[in-house]
C-alpha cells in the first residue's frame, strides 16, 4: 500500500528566518554594490523605510490593549490570590536575580576582554544623546502607581499599566461570580487581541525583510571595525547569559532538558532578533511555551508580559560591557564601588526600559551619570548598536521564557509530556 506523502507547507517561522536571511543579503548588496543615488534613496528610505516602520508600528498598536487583557485575565484565571503571590514573588525575585547576573557577566567579560584599551577616541564620531532627568528612589518608587490609568494606558507607561491590571485581574478573581459581565469582557478582549496579534504577524516576513535590509544597507563593515572588540564583548557576554546561566538555571530547577527548550524556542527568538522589540514577541512567546513546551497559560500569560518590561537581561550585558568601554577609552579608573553601583543601577534600570528598539541606549545614560563617566561615550556606540539590540532582545525574551517554564514547573503547572514530545 502506497503512502501518500503529504507537502509540508513552510510555517511562519520558517518564512520569517528566510526573509531574514534574503533582506540581510540585499542590505549588503545594497550597501557594497548599488551606489548612492534616487534609486537606492527610493528602496532605503522610502520602501524598506516606510514597510518595516509601518509593521513595526502595528505591533506596537497591539502592544498595550494585548499586556492589559493579558495581564488581567492572567492574574484573574489564577484565582487565588495567595497563589498569585506566591508565582508573583517567585518571578520578580528570577527576573531580579538574573538581571543582577547579566550585569555582573558583562562585566566580568568586559575587564577580561578590555574593549577600550588603546582606543582613540578622537578617531571615532560622536553623536548627541538625549540625558533624561534623573528621579530620586522615592519617586522612582512612587511612578510605578498611576495617578490616573487612563491616562497610563495613552502614554503607553507599562509599569503603570501592569499594577493596574494585576489590581483589576486580583479583585475579578475574588468577585468574578458577582462581575461576570466584566470578567468574560476581558477574556473576550483577550482572544481578539490575540487574533490582531496573529493577522499582524502574517506580514511579519515582509516587515522583518525590510527591516533587515534597511538595518544592513547602512552598515559597512568599515564602520564598525574600530568597534569589534566592543561587540565581541557585547556578544560572548550574551551568549553566557543565554547559553550557560539560563541553561544551567533551567536544568538545576526543573530537571528539564536545556536543549530541547532552546531549540523549541529558537524561532521566538529569531523572531525577536529581526524585530528587536520584546513586546511584539509576547503572543508568540505564550504561544510557544503553550504549545511546544506544556507551559500553562495561566502562568504564561501572568509572566511573559511582565517579562517584557522588567526583565532585560540583554539590556544589562550591553550596559554592563559598555562601562567597561567606554571607561577605558576615556582613561577612568572605577573602582570596586563603581562596578556595584553598576550592577544596582542596571538591575534597577532595566525595570523601567521598555520592550521597544534601542531604549537601552537611553536609560544607559542613567548608568554612566552613576559612576560618572561622560555621556558623550554612547555617541561611540550608537552606529552599530541596532545590531546588537537585535541579539540582546533575543536574549531578552529567552529569559522571560525560561523564568516562565521554572515558575511553572514548580507550581505544577506544565505538560511534561508535551514538552518532551518531539
Amino acid at each position: 500500500m502506497e503512502q501518500v506523502k503529504e507537502k509540508k507547507k513552510l510555517g511562519l517561522t520558517t518564512w520569517i528566518f528566510i526573509a531574514l536571511l534574503i533582506g540581510a543579503l540585499v542590505g549588503v548588496i545594497l550597501h557594497y554594490l548599488v551606489p548612492d543615488g534616487s534609486i537606492k534613496s527610493f528602496l532605503v528610505n522610502g520602501v524598506f523605510y516606510i514597510i518595516g516602520n509601518g509593521f513595526l508600528r502595528a505591533m506596537q498598536m497591539l502592544v498595550v490593549p494585548l499586556v492589559f487583557c493579558s495581564l488581567v485575565c492572567g492574574s484573574m484565571s489564577m484565582g487565588d490570590t495567595k497563589r498569585l503571590g506566591k508565582v508573583g514573588v517567585k518571578t520578580l525575585g528570577f527576573y531580579l536575580f538574573t538581571t543582577s547576573l547579566a550585569i555582573t557577566v558583562a562585566l566580568t567579560v568586559g575587564n577580561i576582554i578590555n574593549p577600550g584599551v588603546g582606543l582613540d577616541v578622537s578617531s571615532l564620531q560622536s553623536a548627541g544623546t538625549t540625558v533624561p532627568e534623573t528621579k530620586s528612589f522615592a519617586d522612582v518608587l512612587l511612578d510605578i502607581v498611576p495617578k490616573n490609568p487612563i491616562n497610563s494606558l495613552s502614554d503607553g507607561n507599562m509599569l503603570q499599566i501592569i499594577v493596574f491590571s494585576l489590581v483589576v485581574g486580583v479583585i475579578l478573581a475574588k468577585i468574578s461570580d458577582e462581575a461576570p459581565t466584566v470578567s468574560n469582557f476581558f477574556n473576550e478582549g483577550n482572544k481578539i487581541m490575540m487574533e490582531m496579534t496573529m493577522l499582524v504577524m502574517k506580514l511579519a516576513p515582509i516587515g522583518v525583510f525590510c527591516l533587515i535590509a534597511k538595518t544592513f544597507s547602512g552598515i559597512g563593515f568599515s564602520a564598525f571595525l574600530p568597534l569589534i572588540k566592543y561587540m565581541l564583548g557585547v556578544f560572548i557576554a550574551l551568549g553566557i547569559q543565554c547559553f550557560g546561566v539560563y541553561l544551567l538555571l533551567l536544568k538545576g530547577f526543573t530537571a528539564l532538558n536545556p536543549i530541547k527548550f532552546i531549540k523549541k524556542f529558537f524561532p521566538v527568538m529569531g523572531f525577536a532578533f529581526s524585530t528587536a522589540t520584546s513586546n511584539a514577541t509576547i503572543p508568540m512567546s505564550i504561544d510557544t511555551l503553550k504549545n511546544k513546551m506544556g507551559v500553562s497559560k495561566k502562568i504564561s500569560s501572568f509572566t511573559i508580559p511582565l517579562g517584557a518590561t522588567i526583565n532585560m537581561d540583554g539590556t544589562a550585558i550591553m550596559q554592563g560591557v559598555a562601562v567597561v568601554f567606554v571607561a577605558q577609552a576615556f582613561g577612568v579608573n572605577l573602582t570596586p564601588a563603581d562596578y556595584l553601583t553598576v550592577i544596582a543601577t542596571a538591575t534597577l534600570a532595566s525595570i523601567g526600559t521598555a520592550g521597544v528598539p534601542s531604549v537601552g541606549l537611553i536609560t544607559l545614560s542613567m548608568v554612566f551619570a552613576s559612576v560618572n563617566l561622560p555621556v558623550e561615550g554612547i555617541g561611540l556606540i550608537m552606529g552599530i548598536d541596532r545590531i546588537l539590540d537585535m541579539t540582546r532582545t533575543a536574549v531578552n525574551i529567552t529569559g522571560d521564557a525560561v523564568c516562565t517554564t521554572i515558575v511553572a514547573s514548580q507550581d505544577k503547572a506544565i505538560d511534561i509530556d508535551v514538552f518532551n514530545a518531539d
